[in-house]
């Protein structure tokens, strides 16, 4: 995680080393607190060292160098178009010589042993990362297993906010912090670009997703929004995908006389109902479905993973 507000010759900034700091424990843990990423720390000038060009393709060196399978590489600083490709830009960084380019950076991935690769650019031209210039004439696609997500359009500046951080790196924390987070709790970069995507208006900044991925890495774990357990029962109190589920004044905690078994079962569907997996049947919600003695219905998302029990997958 590199974050670079020091320059020699260029502009300072003043979020970039605090995106680091806000994002690191989020990556270093999962919501539990169990271990996620091992995250070493770049940060200019917090450490007291400039991060030099030299030191930031060593650094890289280090992260794709073989025994992990997976990798992923946060960059918040300067960012500089060069020939269609642009130019990560290191604390010695000149106008000649701004920093480290992509091209060179995507070099190092393509003779990794790294499975997967995931690249997080929060700098201004960042999309310029992945055009045809940046990735080669010999490369018109990314290699195998990379991703990059990109805070902007490469011909768009990213922006910090008046507190001292990226937008697109608050947004990003927000993200890992559970917005981006599926009905499991899992956070992959799918999940992550959608939610970003939806930060931003017409007019902002965009990000940029480009992948050539043929599996999703979890990156970080939250608490499931249905606990397993009774994400699992949807199979029992659905027996088929289309199955309407009758409900009664039973199941509602509220009436006499107390039913545990149904009210049990209703507790276990209004979760189901906060993320969406059944909608009430004729009803706006699920209390006057069952007073009125009306029921449920799995939807779309429901069914889908309904179909994820079924298989056990889940």
């Amino acid at each position: 995680m590199v974050g670079i507000d020091q320059y020699d010759s260029f502009t300072p900034l003043g979020g970039c080393v605090n995106d680091v700091t806000a994002l690191h424990p989020l990556l270093a843990r999962n919501e539990d607190e169990s271990p996620n990423l091992d995250c070493r720390l770049a940060t200019a000038p917090q450490t007291g060292q400039p991060v030099r060009r030299d030191s930031l393709l060593g650094m890289l060196d280090d992260l794709l160098a073989p025994g992990s399978d997976f990798a992923l590489f946060y960059f918040a600083g300067h960012g500089m178009p060069q020939n269609g490709d642009v130019a990560l830009v290191t604390s010695d960084g000149t106008t000649a010589t701004p920093g480290v380019r992509f091209i060179e950076v995507l070099d190092r991935i393509v003779h990794s042993d790294v499975k997967e690769t995931v690249i997080v650019l929060d700098c201004c031209f960042s999309g310029g990362a992945t055009t045809i210039a940046a990735l080669g004439n010999d490369q018109a696609v990314l290699p195998k297993g990379t991703t990059v997500l990109t805070a902007s359009r490469g011909d768009q500046y990213s922006l910090e906010t008046a507190d001292g951080r990226g937008q697109f790196s608050t947004y990003f924390e927000g993200a890992l912090d559970g917005g981006a987070a599926d009905v499991l709790g899992k956070v992959n970069i799918s999940g992550l670009y959608a939610y970003l995507a939806e930060s931003f208006g017409a007019w902002d900044q965009r990000p940029t997703l480009k992948a050539n991925i043929d599996r999703l890495h979890n990156i970080r774990d939250c608490a499931p929004r249905v606990p397993l357990k009774v994400l699992r029962k949807i199979t029992q109190w659905f027996p088929s995908p289309d199955y309407h589920l009758p409900l009664d004044p039973s199941y509602e905690p509220t009436e006499q006389p107390a039913n545990a078994e149904n009210e049990a079962v209703f507790s276990g569907l209004q979760k189901y109902r906060a993320c969406r997996l059944i909608e009430p049947v004729g009803e706006d919600h699920l209390y006057y479905a069952a007073l009125k003695s009306a029921g449920c219905i799995l939807t779309p998302l429901g069914k889908h993973y309904w179909q994820l029990v079924k298989a056990g997958r889940i």
